[in-house]
This record gives C-alpha cells, structure tokens and sequence, in this order.
C-alpha cells in the first residue's frame, strides 16, 4: 500500500501543531528579542508529535511530519516579526502594538511565503537535490521514531531546569542577578570581562556550534575589549555631552554610555555592509531560484504527477497571491495616504517578497534555516524600499521610515517561512508525504502564530522594556532587540535622522575585512569561517550576551569529540541529537518563564513583585554555579551512549 495513504492532514495533528506553533512562536519572541537569534523547531516539534500521538493512540510518520511542519511555523513568524515590527515602537510611531496590524503583516507574509515558495520545491528538492540539513535531520528522527517518550522527557526536565533559572533571575526572585560582570579603570581605558548567566543562551550556543560561537564573542571582543577601550582613551573629548555622563561614573556604567551612544554603531555599519555582501554573494543564487520557480510553474501545467509530488495549484496560487496583496496595498495606503507611494510600495514588497523567498529558500538548502542571513536580506529590502520612497515622499517626511520598515516586515515574514517551507517539505520528500497538504499545514501553522504575536510583544515590552524604544531606560535590562534597532536605525537615518555616521562608516569598514578574510578563508578551503553578520551581531550586542553562547558552542565541540567526531552532516545530526533536544528544552524553559512572569509584572505594574528579601539575594556567584551544573548536565547526557 502507498505511504501517501496513510493519514495525514488530521484533525488531531492541525490541533497539536497549531498549539506547538504558537507556544515555539512565543519562546522564538523571547529569545529574538533577547539574544537576537531564533533557533528551527522542527525536531523538537516530531519528537513532542511522536510522543503525544502515541498516548492518543497512533501517530504514523505521515501524521507527525505534518505536525511538525506546522508547529516549526512558529519560529519563523517570530523571527520574521521580532526582527522588524519592534522597529515601529523604537521610531515612536507606536506606543503600544496594534492587534490587527501585527497580524495583518505576520499573517499575510507567511501566506505571502508560503506562496512564492511552492514554486520552488521542484527544482530546489527534487531537481537539484540541495541538501536542506534541518529537513533531513527532521527525517531522520521520524523515520527512525527514537523512543519519543524519552525525548519528551529530556525535553521536559530541561525546560524545567531552564524555567527555574529564570525565575530565580533578575527579573523573578531575584537570588542571582542576570549576569556576572566585572569593570576596571586602566588609566582612560576601561577593561571589561563578564557573562550572562542564561541556560538558554548556553542551549543556543550548543545548536549553532563552535564556530559561530567563536565568531559572536569575536564581535564582542572587538566592540567591548578594543573599540570602548579605544574611544574612551582617544576621542571621548570629541563628544563633551558624553564625556560629562562618564565623568564620575564606575567602569562598567562607563562602558555602557559609550558602547550605547557609539560603539554598537560599528556593528550597525558591519551589518549594513555585511547585508548588501549577501544580496552580492548570492546573485547567482538568487538568480537560480527565479529561474526555478519559473520552470517548476511551466512544467507543472497540465501534467499528472504522483500525491508525493503533488504541490498547490498554480491557479490558487495566483489567486491567492492577490487575496493576499490586496490588504497589504490597503495597509500601505492607510500609512501614506497616496496612491503613488502605496501602489510602488506594495509593487516593491512583492518583487522583493519572490526575490527574498527565493534566496532564502536556496540559503536554507545550502546551510540550512539557522545560518540563513535573513536579516541582512532584510536590510537590503529597507534601504532599497527607503531610497525609493525618499523619491516618492522626500527625505523629510515624517512617515517614509515607517513605510520602509513596513515594507520589511512583510518581506522579513515571507522570506523566513520560505526558507521553513522548503525544509519540511525536504522531510516530507524523503518520508514520502503530499506536499500541498503540507503547505496548506504551514499556511495554518504562519496565521496560528500571528494570532499571538502582538499579545506577546506587547506583554514582553511592558514588562522588561524594548532598547531604543521610548521608556526603555526606566527599565534595568531591557531587552536588546538588536536587528529591530538595525532596521530603525537604517531607516530614520535615510530619511534625515540623526546617526553617528563616522562610526557607521568605521563599522562598515571592519565589515569589509571580515569579508575579505571571510573570502581568503574559503579560497583556502579552511572548515573555519567568519560570517560577517555573526560577528556584526556581536559587536552591536553586550559581550555578556555572547560568552555563554561561546561556552555552549565549546561545549558542542567536547561532545563532538568525546564521540568521535563526525565526517558528515548525518552523522553530526545523530551524535548532536541528544543534546541539542536538551538545549532545546532549556531555550523553550526559559523563554516561556520569562513570558509567565512578565504576566504578574503588568498586572501589579511592579518590576519587583515576585524579588525575595535583600537577604536572600546572594549574588553573582550561584548563577554561576547553576550555569556550571546545568553545563556539566548538557555535557552528560550528551555524550551518554544509548545501550546496545
């Protein structure tokens, strides 16, 4: 009998993957904004789906991959959302976020997504045969159904190991601060050294890897170690105003005024030029995945093909393409209030949308989703979008930054579940699944996140604050949101705002190295790289932030070797397996504690209200420790052998 005639698109699986999505959309919200990076989801996703289906009775392969194409949704509208909508409240466009807008943009660009990169299944998976790592590494996992209850379990205990660090932290019962960091006075300069005592960004450095972890404290080196040292040594006299906040302050207060006032500035100009280094770097990428999606679109007219192969229809598509457009290009007008500025607008988003979702769509193929540069294709689409409607509108309109992030947001959603799309359906392709009934799951899985959205973003910002945004500095640690502020800042720049300039074109100068040594580094064919917007990243975001992103990324590699070592994707895939399941657990622990405790925060309106007595607050120390136990647990069940 088929596979294809096994169920499917059930009731049971569209309910679990809709509640796995929107729980994997919140926890993506939290980590974005707070670490400016999201993690893919689909292996937890199969590994909960394999587990829950099984107390409810069965569950085939087909089923499970259906729910986890839908539930990965999740984390790609969250990242899509974080790294642009954000942007509108630190522009002060809005106080609060609107309901029916955040999901109007997150909604239709993930259908908008998921329409532009049907076309492109056929030749990227079948034709071309890209290696789509995650969509593999999920395959695996079905096919193999590796004890689900056990996964479930380690998913379980670290989530909860991850909730309890964050509800001792900080911002909950305050027995341990957030981070352990240390300043000193060194004649003008500051030294500087610290680390956020997060589980989660220890679980996120375990996914990425050493070399990504190495490469974010590299960026954090250069702006904290390097560039602080040097400007308050050498130029902070040039800026008297600055100059007069430091003066008296401590170190590590000192370090904080220059790296917010100039120094993150490096990492906006890196990323700028790190952004318009990818749209280059992928041309013939780009160009590839266009020609595709064309050739797929005439190959498939009148042709009978297989339920494995059996995508939308090109009919529904084009018609979907102007239900979808249509309340965009309302949208747009509402912003502009003129026709000739909503119409170009909304022409551009859909040129950009198709272009993006091709890139991305083939990025993921080539390095898979988590590598994917979609913020620097972002940045590209909001300078391009910028530059046109300064034509349209003039450089002193009050609105055109607004409109080009807006333009951003839409294509950000798209080009990010266009990338999700084409993973799962490398899944279902190996396990034999129909596609268009997995594109219609992940159509559910994108407007069963935006539902959320502006609900979670709202709650997250009136209870820890949005850096940048009007308020924030009431609030001791507010969350970074670091590619939210590059698109606000790309875009109140272009139109008259007032930007540190210099250090921009001094970051975009360090930018153009890391490319050059970048390029000298796979010239040679070294394994070890320097992607530019990973170091960007973290040069623009505390080093606090990426020393623990650094240990996990250590750790990943003890365990990698304790194991001996892998030759290839599939075998890096299964010995990372465990403990990337737990890294998981303990992001999705922490998050979901930070959005459970931001609950208590905004109703009693007091950042205090669940902080024990003074006396009970020990310091820096046992978030060290816990960090410490948590690490050497990660580790452990790691490299633990299954017997025989």
């Amino acid at each position: 009998m088929s596979s294809t005639a096994a169920p499917q698109l059930t009731v049971r699986a569209v309910v679990l993957s809709i509640v796995l999505a929107v729980i994997l959309a919140a926890a993506n919200t939290y980590l974005g904004l707070f670490a400016g990076m999201t993690i893919a989801s689909a292996i937890p996703a199969a590994v909960v789906s394999m587990g829950v289906l099984r107390l409810l009775g069965g569950g085939g392969i087909l089923e499970n991959n259906i729910v986890q194409t839908g539930a990965s949704a999740g984390s790609s509208i969250a990242s899509g959302v974080i790294f642009t909508i954000p942007a509108l409240v630190i522009l002060g466009y809005w106080t609060e976020f609107k309901y029916s807008w955040v999901l109007a943009i997150a909604g239709l660009g993930g259908l908008l997504g998921v329409i532009f990169s049907v076309p492109l299944r056929r030749s990227l998976i079948v034709d071309q045969g890209l290696a789509f790592p995650e969509g593999k590494a999920a395959a695996e996992v079905l096919k193999t159904g590796e004890n689900p209850g056990q996964g479930i379990r380690t998913l379980g205990v670290a989530a909860t190991l991850g909730g309890l660090a964050k509800l001792g932290a900080e911002s909950g019962l305050r027995l341990f601060p957030d981070a352990a960091a240390s300043a000193a006075w060194v004649g003008k300069g500051i030294a500087y050294v610290g680390t956020n005592l997060s589980p989660a960004l220890l679980g996120v450095g375990y996914i990425v890897g050493l070399n990504i972890g190495i490469v974010v404290l590299l960026g954090g080196i250069i702006g904290w170690n390097v560039a602080i040292p040097i400007y308050s040594t050498f130029f902070l006299d040039t800026d008297p105003a600055l100059a007069a906040r430091v003066a008296g302050a401590s170190a590590a207060d000192a370090a904080g005024m220059i790296w917010s006032a100039q120094i993150r500035y490096l990492g906006v100009g890196a990323m700028l030029i790190g952004g318009i280094w990818t749209l280059i770097s992928l041309r013939n990428s780009l160009f590839s995945g266009m020609r595709s999606g064309f050739a797929a679109t005439r190959a498939g007219a009148g042709t009978v093909i297989a339920d494995t192969e059996r995508d939308i229809p090109m009919k529904l598509i084009a018609i979907g393409l102007v239900v979808f457009t249509l309340p965009l290009l309302a949208l747009y007008q509402n912003i502009v209030g003129q026709w000739s500025a909503s119409v170009p607008m909304t022409i551009i988003m859909i040129v950009a949308g198709f272009l993006f979702v091709s890139v991305s769509a083939y990025m993921a193929g080539l390095v898979g989703s988590s590598n994917n540069p979609v913020s620097g294709i972002t940045i590209c689409t909001i300078l391009f979008a910028a530059f046109v409607l300064v034509l349209l509108l003039g450089r002193d309109s009050q609105i055109g930054a607004v409109a080009a992030i807006m333009i951003g947001a839409v294509v950000c959603c798209a080009a990010c579940i266009g990338g999700d799309n084409l993973q799962d359906l490398k899944a279902g392709h190996i396990v034999g699944a129909t596609p268009w009934k997995q594109q219609v799951m992940l159509a559910i899985g994108a407007v069963s996140s935006a539902l959320i959205m502006a609900p979670i973003l709202q709650l997250l910002m009136t209870a820890y604050g949005v850096a940048g945004a009007p308020g924030s500095e009431a609030f001791p640690r507010p969350l970074p949101a670091p590619q939210a502020n590059l698109m606000a800042s790309v875009a109140k720049g272009i139109f008259g705002g007032q930007l540190p300039w210099t250090t921009i074109g001094i970051g975009a100068l360090i930018g153009a190295v890391i490319i050059a040594v970048d390029s000298w580094l796979k010239a040679t064919g070294k394994k070890f790289r320097i992607p530019v917007l990973a170091c960007a990243i973290g040069i623009y975001l505390p080093i606090e932030l990426m020393v623990p992103i650094f240990l996990g990324g250590l750790l990943s590699h003890f365990v990698e070797r304790a194991l001996g070592g892998a030759r290839n994707e599939e075998e890096h895939g299964r010995i990372h397996r465990k403990g990337m399941l737990f890294s998981a657990g303990l992001i999705t622990g922490e998050a979901l504690m930070g959005i459970i405790i931001a609950i208590p925060i905004v109703v009693t309106e007091n950042k205090d209200v669940l902080a024990l007595p003074d006396s009970l607050h020990f310091g820096g120390w046992l978030g060290l420790a816990l960090l410490a136990f948590i690490a050497w647990l990660l580790y452990r069940y790691a490299v633990r052998r299954d017997p025989a």
